[in-house]
């Protein structure tokens, strides 16, 4: 429980922010098939909020209700149930939101010549005009690329219906009738295997593309896949998807090693308690009933009404067949001037240290890092954490090579990142084989720090480079994430970071870290010295700022620090992605806070901390949100910025960010996302500006090194 004059609720904050994506989805000044994709992201995002945030909420009252000896009336087991009720309130809201944006959007597309066709709500039966051509078009489609994938499951008695349901599957529910038996099967949409978007060929004479759902195409074709099955007089078919518990248990055995652990834990997952059911809205009451009865769903509030098309988040990949302006214009990754004027990164990284900002700059700077380490002959190990890599890695296969050149490496490999976890498996299984040292870390703490550490021997002396950032190595995200990489040569903070490498490994040693901030060792010790610090500033009448950057603000104990550094006078601003449990703007508590909120086409991803301290900035990227997890139940680590070039560029970014008045919403006591109003100034948009200040920058330092050649 919290005090609600004091925090918001953490989960309805994250609604709050999942609205401010929703609201990208009804901006008109959003060209047409991002906002279509900006929905796909909002759906996206709901279903991990049910899997993760939601069912953590049930379990904790199914617990509540379990030690309460029956008291229904206790304060705890009220305060959650009125939680939930908020969250269905505030969901069916948003969902209402949804369907009318996605109406107009796709209402839209037919003045650019695009038809999406669906099938009528009410119809239980394909109900889509088709042109004689078009229908011989989709009966071959079916026959050639669906049918082989479609094998429906007959349920009776025995069937366990709920381990019948993938978490990440859309089904058919079908009633085969017969006078008055029903016999039921289910049908799941081939959507992995099949792109669920079906263009069908133009006509000649008309200029108009048409696109029909895989859906429809699966329901038109039902008597194909049960004629000659199984007698019935009658059909019928609704969309359903289930919404699981993401979490699972790992046991204490000690004889089964923790990446056993994981894999018996993640097929937990295929039999978890069921959180949501979304079903079609016409589906009749006899089918509903008898899901209900069949996934042993009580709460109604766990039954989720809606249209047929379920998984919205497919939309993602919804092609742009139409003008380019349709879609945002692109902005060319650019070169770190630093990078690319020598050869080898390391030359590079010793003459200064290097920042680069993604996606604005190329990924590829990172991955030639490791690249290139892994056939250097002076290079003699290489050490990297590894939270989310992509399915095809380019960074693991050169980790791969390396230990065919005879570098020594080491992977610190997090096995619990969420809905990473097979993925990361599967990896470390294959780098076991390939002959590098894989670890897991800590059974306690999951790994979520950014940290790649290679060592050289130079002029018969070891020599380190750090990579110490703020996101994952991720090439596929580094395009859609922003995030700060800094590349160093500084000898103590890259004997830090070996030491971080030193206390995964070893967790009961302990180091002394004067540069690096490091969860759980001495994150919360350090950050209260920097916020004790301005408000010691503040109150001797000198100037106390704090500027902060994250993902989420949901520590109680840091944002009490907030409020006491507020009330002593220290300014306070905000840049917060997604949950904000600190409430800004209120008189007694928080008068000196602002707070506001980035969404635009790039997912806000950095963490940054900067602290006035009397005109002697205190500047850290950190891999750390400011939550009780990352600060005290996580390995995290913030670095501070020392050049002043890169302090100053970092700043000079977050000052734009806080002028934005065209993607910046404020958040205030009510939560009501209200954009930040442009007024009389000249419009910032403040990701485009930053992108421009960037190509701007590395400009003026490719005509320096061109000056300092000649």
């Amino acid at each position: 429980m919290i005090d609600k004059e004091l925090f918001f609720d953490k989960e309805l904050s994250w609604l709050s922010f999942n609205e401010r994506v929703l609201q990208e989805a009804g901006d008109e000044r959003v060209p047409l098939i991002e906002r279509i994709r900006f929905l796909a992201i909002y759906s996206a995002n709901l279903d991990e909020f049910f899997r993760v945030r939601v069912a953590k909420l049930r379990r904790k009252l199914l617990l509540e209700r379990a030690t309460s000896e029956g008291d229904k009336d206790s304060a705890q087991y009220l305060y959650l149930k009125q939680l939930l009720s908020e969250i269905n309130h505030s969901v069916s809201q948003l969902t209402e939101k949804f369907r009318l944006y996605a109406q107009h959007a796709f209402a839209q597309l037919k003045e650019h010549h695009i038809e999406l066709l669906f099938n009528e709500e009410n119809s239980t039966a394909f109900n889509i005009h088709l042109t004689p051509e078009e229908k011989r078009f989709i009966t071959t489609f079916y026959h050639n690329h669906i049918v082989r994938f479609i094998t429906p499951i007959f349920i009776n008695s025995n069937t366990q219906l709920v381990s019948c349901l993938d978490d990440d599957g859309i089904y058919f529910l079908v009633a085969l009738k017969q006078t008055d038996d029903v016999q039921y099967a289910l049908i799941e949409i081939p959507r992995s295997e099949v792109d669920r978007f079906i263009i069908l060929p133009k006509e000649n004479h008309k200029n108009l593309q048409r696109v029909v759902m895989l859906d429809d195409v699966v329901h038109y074709f039902l008597d194909d896949v049960f004629e000659g099955i199984i007698n019935y007089t009658s059909i019928e078919a609704y969309s359903l998807k289930l919404t699981r518990d993401a979490e699972y248990d790992l046991n204490d055995e000690l004889d089964q090693s923790l990446l056993d652990k994981m894999s018996k834990g993640l097929k937990q997952r295929l039999t978890a308690e069921p959180v949501r059911l979304g079903y079609d809205k016409n589906m009749p009451d006899y089918m509903l009933k008898y899901l209900r009865k069949a996934l042993k769903i009580k709460d109604i509030n766990d039954l989720i009404p809606g249209v047929r098309y379920r998984h919205y988040k497919d939309f993602i990949a919804f092609p742009n067949l139409g003008g380019p302006e349709l879609e945002n214009q692109e902005l060319p990754a650019l070169d770190a001037t630093g990078l690319v004027h020598k050869n080898l990164s390391f030359d590079a990284i010793r003459a200064q240290d290097i920042l680069v900002y993604y996606p604005y700059y190329k990924f590829r700077h990172f991955t030639e890092f490791v690249r290139k380490a892994s056939y250097d002959p002076l290079v003699r190990t290489i050490k990297i954490n590894i939270y989310r890599v992509a399915k095809k890695s380019e960074i693991i296969h050169s980790l791969m090579e390396a230990v065919k050149n005879g570098k020594q490496v080491t992977v610190v490999v997090e096995l619990r990142a969420r809905f990473d976890e097979q993925t990361n498996i599967t990896w470390a299984h294959r780098m076991k084989d390939a002959g590098i040292n894989v670890e897991f870390g800590i059974d306690t703490l999951k790994i979520h720090s950014k940290l790649c550490l290679i060592t050289r021997i130079e002029n018969d002396k070891i020599v380190r480079y750090a990579h110490i950032g703020t996101g994952n190595f991720h090439e596929k995200n580094a395009r859609i994430y922003t995030d700060f990489s800094l590349f160093t040569h500084h000898k103590e903070i890259t004997q830090e970071v070996d030491n971080v490498f030193s206390f995964i490994a070893h967790s009961y040693k302990r180091f002394r870290f004067n540069h690096l901030i490091v969860s759980p060792l001495t994150s919360r010790r350090r950050i209260y010295q920097l916020i004790d610090n301005e408000i010691e500033h503040a109150k001797h009448n000198k100037k106390a700022t704090i500027t902060l950057k994250v993902n989420n603000l949901v520590d109680i104990g840091l944002i009490n620090k907030l409020y006491n550094a507020s009330n002593a006078g220290v300014i306070i601003k905000i840049i917060v992605r997604g949950m904000c449990s600190l409430i800004p703007g209120k008189k007694g508590m928080s008068k000196n806070i602002h707070v506001i909120s980035i969404v635009d086409r790039f997912l806000e991803h950095p963490r940054i901390m900067l602290f006035h301290n009397n005109g002697v900035k205190n500047l850290y990227i950190s891999s750390a949100d400011w939550m009780e997890r990352n600060i005290d139940q996580r390995v995290e680590v913030a670095c501070p910025i020392y050049d002043p070039v890169l302090k100053k560029r970092i700043i000079d970014i977050l000052d734009i960010q806080l002028k934005d008045n065209q993607k910046a919403r404020l958040i205030n006591e009510h939560q009501d996302n209200t954009y930040i109003p442009q007024g009389n100034k000249k419009p910032i948009r403040s990701q485009i500006l930053i992108y421009n200040y960037l190509a701007e920058q590395e400009n003026n330092d490719r005509i320096a090194l061109q000056n300092i050649d000649k």
